[in-house]
């Protein structure tokens, strides 16, 4: 029985706490994310492939899948 990939991650900034329902791509890292709020940009934490592995509800789908991404 195959997992369902998620692909809604609520992204809350670290800089002022703003929280935002998006979208994550199915086969690539998101390694920049402007907050819609305070316009930071957010970048991985170091380790993290992207951002919604460092400051997502939910991991990005190639580590759901694989647990692994972007060839790491």
């Amino acid at each position: 029985m195959a997992s369902e990939v998620v692909l809604q991650s609520v992204l809350t900034c670290p800089h002022c706490g703003y929280a935002s329902l998006e979208t994550m791509p199915l086969d690539a890292c998101q390694f920049f994310y402007e907050c819609r709020q305070c316009k930071a940009v957010l970048r991985p934490k170091e380790g993290d492939c992207c951002v919604y592995c460092s400051y997502g509800s939910v991991k990005c789908p190639p580590i759901q899948l694989q647990g692994s991404c972007c060839g790491g």
